[in-house]
């Protein structure tokens, strides 16, 4: 259940931060609110940082054999 709630916590993260910054780059808001908004988007941001940095650790703890790391290349179109 707890990888289920990070992912959804990510998604969440990343639909808040694209959000803020259409509301920041439509220039309709006070300095005030911007600042207030800049500040809610970098505290997302390093959420979603830590979210795919624990992620990537994961993949490679998933990738290591016999004590040692198998690096293997990764392919979208075979992934889909």
């Amino acid at each position: 259940m707890a990888r289920k709630k990070a992912a959804v916590d990510f998604e969440q993260s990343l639909t808040e931060l694209q959000s803020l910054v259409e509301r920041l780059e439509n220039g309709e808001m006070s300095l005030e609110d911007s600042l207030t908004a800049f500040e809610q988007g970098i505290r997302l941001t390093r959420d979603c940082q830590a979210a795919l940095a624990q992620a990537e650790q994961k993949v490679s703890l998933l990738l290591e054999r016999n004590g040692e790391l198998e690096e293997a290349p990764f392919d979208a179109d075979k992934q889909a």
